[in-house]
């Protein structure tokens, strides 16, 4: 007999999650508790009530994040210029430590003994639902069906959905998704079939959020983002809350062929992994944000800021979200943000997000003194020359004493 009575889900209401739910409940003979998160994947998740119901599940928990997840994870991330080995803006790590949270608190709710999840043992995404799991709930059972069952290809799940009669919507056609895809309001993935190999090329109609850049209109979009303390909080003038800007850019960056990205990285658990990925919105605030601090966050903050991303992002794709050095590094970025206010014109052009404009009224760039005309005396030129000579100082001690710099 399992000493585990009830179980909390992440479920999608997919093949994979609906076969856990059948699983779980003959396997453990346990009450399953199902959760889905909307947190802007682009589909109905209310359809996950009835497949749910069909499975006898009878607390079910469907809800909406979207405001959620872009307020207090998309956008303290971004205040970090957060990018994973020089490319990926992380749109499904950052997902993860909500779900995670609203796991673990359902299983408060509910008195559950468990939580479950549909990753597989190949990937981060189980790191990172249970790192974030034992880091609020260190008790806590997990219970990971891709490590535990014999059911290995897609062949033997469908043939146990027909078995225990598990109502699965493509089950009849048994047409096999051709990639594996992540989304939510930040990013779609696409993971498998002809991507497994690195020379391959994706195919243009795997793309589902972004036209190609060849497509896009032969004219350019202007759009100006409003920043206070570090987050877009309007475009164009108009306020929007976090999720609405997020969804906007990703409609309008989209249009224009922008957030395209073909990547090979390196996962936590030691395997190469190639991915495609389109992130519109994603790509256009990072390239926005980089541009109001450069006007308005002191040198030294911004090459610190600079020298800490590269830690803060291994930090979250690989699940450490909840971690004391996270929140540590949170801290410190969050500090540097106080005065990352005013407004960044940007110039959308076939795949291209450049900036073309930037002004605060916090701006530390002083005309005055930066002209290359006339500066009234603003900048003396000539203390350039003690300033060389005192930085140079120990190159020509050491010149003098004849090491050789070649």
């Amino acid at each position: 007999m399992s000493d585990v009575k009830k179980v909390v889900l992440a479920y999608s209401g997919g093949l994979d999650t609906s076969v856990i739910v059948k699983w779980l409940q003959e396997t453990y003979a346990c009450e399953v508790v199902t959760f889905t998160a909307d947190i802007g994947q682009g589909e109905e998740v209310e359809p996950a009530r009835a497949k749910a119901q069909a499975l006898g599940v009878k607390e079910i928990y469907i809800e909406d994040l979207r405001e959620e997840f872009v307020r207090d994870y998309v956008y303290p991330m971004f205040r970090a210029n957060t990018i994973y080995e020089g490319e990926y803006l992380l749109g499904t790590s950052i997902a993860r430590p909500l779900i995670a949270k609203r796991l673990i608190e359902i299983a408060n709710e509910t008195g559950a003994d468990a939580i479950s999840h549909g990753a597989t043992g190949k990937g981060n995404d189980q790191v990172r639902f249970e790192l974030g799991a034992y880091a609020l709930k260190p008790g806590v059972k997990v219970i990971a069906p891709w490590r535990e069952w014999d059911l290995t290809s897609r062949e033997k799940l469908m043939n146990y959905c027909e078995q225990h009669e598990i109502p699965v919507d493509f089950s009849k056609s048994k047409k096999k998704s051709p990639y594996s895809m992540d989304a939510n309001l930040l990013h779609i993935s696409y993971e498998g079939g002809i991507l497994e190999d690195p020379w391959a090329e994706a195919e243009e109609d795997m793309w589902r959020w972004s036209v190609s850049p060849e497509a896009a209109p032969d004219e350019p979009t202007y759009l100006e983002l409003s920043f206070e303390k570090g987050d877009i909080v309007a475009i164009d003038g108009e306020r929007l809350k976090p999720h609405e800007v997020l969804s906007r850019l990703n409609k309008i960056g989209g249009d224009n062929g922008i957030g395209r990205l073909d990547i090979v990285e390196n996962r936590y658990v030691g395997m190469k992994s190639r991915g495609c990925y389109e992130t519109p919105g994603g790509t256009i605030m990072l390239r926005a944000h980089r541009a109001i601090e450069s006007i308005t966050l002191d040198r030294e903050a911004a090459h610190l800021k600079d020298e800490l991303m590269p830690k803060y992002a291994k930090t979250i794709y690989n699940g450490y979200w909840w971690s004391p050095e996270r929140r540590m590094l949170q801290a410190a970025i969050d500090e540097t943000q106080t005065f990352v206010n005013g407004t960044v014109r940007m110039k959308l052009y076939k795949g291209s997000a450049t900036v073309v404009g930037r002004k605060s009224e916090q701006s530390l760039f002083d005309e005055s003194i930066a002209t290359f005309e006339d500066d009234a005396g603003a900048y003396d030129q000539k203390d350039a020359e003690g300033f060389i000579k005192l930085n140079a100082l120990r190159l020509r001690i050491a010149a003098g004493k004849g090491r050789s710099a070649s």
